[in-house]
């Protein structure tokens, strides 16, 4: 699959953290002089052609082989959308992830169905919030928590927010995203519905904020090089293929998830605003991560995420 001709990353050497620029199989440190700041003062104002001019420039170049991933982004928050694939919901719904457990699978597929319709129609996104600590770069394991068997994996578009948005329209959203990257959205199934209070509705909270459970990256590549109306995402478990979709079956688009989520506080520059994950979750296979699992998430150029899971250690 093709990657983008460049991108930028973020790697460590020794204690500390620096931003490069992928190119090829190579990677190259970025100064304060050349982002005009840090990370986030870039992606602020993002001047693409001046970065790119670098690709060809000679310079500090390391093997990607040489050094090692982390998160590509520092966000200040992260957005994450629901239910915004049309199948992916219906799965969901159908494998018993409802309040409602009086349906049958055929009756719960059927009302998921006219449910999303009439959302697609007239509706809006679905938003909530995750913890920036719970982003990590897949350099660092994911370890799964004891308390609970079904973790769950959720590959997802993730927008770079660039300049801040903030009550933008949907004609003006994309002027806003500075690039994308990767992101597997993990959940812990059995957590998501309080058992002492179900009126209450979703827990995100305890579902989706243990450590690392945000794998981001490797790569931040930039808006010109991606179509988000029509990206391929796709993950393998253990070289299984388990989620297989394109991201033209989004319920709300980019631009509509953008607009929607900017009208109640801003986005900022190098926020996250995850789009949604396609169908066949482990809710829907039945089938959960287990100590020694190893996750390959590839989303059209932005590359191959590779999340590596490890029980966690109970003394």
């Amino acid at each position: 699959m093709a990657i983008a001709p460049y991108a930028l990353a973020r790697f460590r050497r020794g204690d500390a953290v620096h931003v490069g620029l992928v190119a090829d199989d190579r990677i190259r440190p970025l100064g304060a002089e050349e982002l005009g700041g840090g990370l986030n003062d870039f992606l602020a104002a993002p001047d693409w052609e001046r970065i790119a001019a670098l690709v060809g420039a000679p310079g500090e170049w390391h093997p990607l082989s040489e050094v090692t991933l982390t998160a590509p982004v520092e966000p200040r928050q992260v957005l994450q959308t629901g239910a915004n694939y049309r199948q992916h919901v219906i799965e969901l719904v159908a494998a018993g992830l409802t309040q409602n457990t009086d349906r049958t699978p055929e009756e719960a597929r059927a009302f998921a169905a006219d449910m999303m319709d009439e959302r697609a129609r007239s509706g809006e996104p679905y938003f909530f919030i995750g913890l920036t600590a719970c982003v990590v770069g897949d350099d660092v394991p994911l370890v799964l928590p004891s308390y609970s068997e079904v973790h769950d994996w959720e590959l997802e578009l993730a927008v770079v927010i660039g300049r801040e948005a903030f009550r933008v329209s949907r004609e003006e959203a994309l002027d806003h995203v500075a690039g994308y990257t990767i992101v597997n959205d993990i959940t812990t199934r059995d957590l998501v519905f309080r058992a002492d209070m179900k009126e209450i509705g979703t827990d995100w909270y305890r579902a989706k904020n243990a450590p690392g459970f945000l794998p981001t990256g490797p790569l931040l590549v930039p808006a010109a090089f991606v179509d988000p109306a029509d990206t391929p995402v796709r993950l393998e478990l253990n070289g299984q293929v388990m989620q297989d979709a394109n991201t033209s079956d989004l319920l709300f688009d980019v631009p509509a998830l953008i607009s929607a989520a900017s009208q109640t506080h801003p986005l900022l520059p190098g926020d996250l605003l995850l789009t949604g994950s396609p169908a066949g979750n482990g809710q829907h296979w039945k089938r959960f991560l287990r100590d020694g699992d190893v996750m390959a998430g590839t989303i059209g150029v932005l590359g191959t995420q590779t999340v590596r899971c490890v029980a966690e250690e109970v003394a």
